[in-house]
């Protein structure tokens, strides 16, 4: 399928380990012209870490947005490297948590501001977990983990302490899979 916007020219005006910025002049459909910006950035794994009925979530301050925020483990790999989602699920859920899942189960992928990023993501759920050491890095150092039931994780969307989009799409994958498995039997649950 052929681009509906064309690209006419485009330059790197930005770029650090984790991020390109460019910006494109494009042409639209009737053949007028603009600019687009576009930040490149790998893709990353968020993990739901489930058991007992809720979640294993981590908790940081979040330097953009100015505040602490929950939500599911996730990274990408160092220096905008690339490699095997599920390697890096299982990495990031250790790192950020100190788990290890014996079961580790794709859910989906999905884009996370496809308006103006390349980035996605891959979710797995994360299951028959045992406990460990964390490894975080030094960006992590105030993290906080905390195991939510469903429960509180519905209270903390409502109450504003998750604000995170990746961790919420995440949870309607979660919903799906398990509506498809039979396990629940709405969405609601």
């Amino acid at each position: 399928m052929e681009p509906t916007i064309r690209t006419v020219s485009s330059r790197v005006v930005y770029e650090n380990r984790w991020m390109t910025v460019r910006e494109d002049r494009i042409e639209r459909p009737d053949g007028s012209r603009g600019i687009y910006g576009v930040v490149e950035k790998s893709d990353f794994a968020l993990v739901i870490p489930a058991e007992n009925g809720g979640f294993h979530m981590v908790e940081e301050y979040r330097y953009p947005i100015g505040r602490r925020t929950w939500n599911f483990p996730q990274g990408s790999y160092p220096d905008r490297r690339a490699g095997a989602p599920e390697d890096l699920a299982r990495h990031e859920l250790a790192e950020e948590t100190g788990f290890r899942a014996g079961t580790m189960t794709p859910l989906g992928y999905l884009h996370c501001s496809h308006g103006t990023s390349t980035q996605g993501f891959h979710v797995f759920l994360a299951t028959d977990l045992e406990a460990g050491e964390t490894a975080r890095e030094p960006e992590e150092q105030d993290m906080r983990q905390r195991f939510v039931t469903r429960e509180d994780f519905k209270r903390y969307i409502r109450d504003g302490a998750i604000t995170d989009d990746s961790s919420l799409a995440a949870y309607t994958l979660l919903l799906l899979h398990e509506e498809a498995q039979g396990l629940r039997a709405t969405p609601q649950n």
